[in-house]
């Protein structure tokens, strides 16, 4: 008798000690590795689409505000990363929406690739697409004031958007790339209250 209560012992001593190992492949995959891994269940698996998010690059920056930051996200969506399209959104600290825009994947590219099929491989402008996102939003591409005192009227932008930025010497300029590979400068107009284009 006092066997068989020993090895019952040992059995529910040694179900409670494996429920608390977590294998390499679930610490592997974890995002949080202080949790258990919780693999998606096969019917909430759906197959790859347009909608599908294949990477998403994040950053936060004084923008709208000089006492909060703003969340700046660029995110690739698509069945694959050549012909997938890039959504920059930006949002307040708070979630309203800025700025949202839709980019080609290959505008990201550099001129070179993107001109020249043959420059490089299928597989070299995936990558280079990838690099690119990595520095979307570097500190270099943000500039204050935005608008320079010395910097004359774009014609190709709006009068009125360009003048209340040009007025406002701690507003934030963003240069990015946009469709077709135009750089553009993205500022906030505060007297607008709206992000507007001040250069393309």
């Amino acid at each position: 008798m006092k066997n068989i209560v020993l090895a019952a012992a040992c059995l529910g001593l040694m179900f409670e000690v494996s429920s608390c190992i977590t294998t390499d492949k679930e610490a592997g995959t974890s995002r949080n590795t202080d949790k258990p891994y919780t693999p998606v269940p096969d019917p909430s698996r759906g197959r790859v689409t347009n909608r599908t998010v294949l990477r998403t690059v994040n950053s936060t920056h004084y923008f709208s505000n000089t006492k909060t930051k703003d969340n700046f996200v660029l995110q690739l969506r698509g069945t694959k990363i050549l012909n997938s399209q890039a959504r920059f959104i930006i949002l307040t600290s708070t979630g309203d929406t800025l700025r949202k825009e839709i980019i080609p994947a290959t505008a990201l590219l550099d001129k070179r690739l993107a001109s020249d099929p043959t420059a490089a491989t299928a597989r070299d402008k995936e990558i280079a697409i990838l690099q690119s996102m990595n520095t979307f939003f570097k500190e270099d591409k943000f500039m204050q004031p935005a608008v320079p005192r010395t910097l004359r009227l774009p014609s190709d932008v709006d009068p009125q958007a360009w003048q209340a930025v040009r007025e406002d010497t701690k507003a934030v300029g963003f240069d990015y790339v946009a469709a077709g590979g135009k750089e553009r400068r993205l500022a906030y107009a505060k007297k607008l209250r709206k992000a507007v284009i001040v250069a393309e």
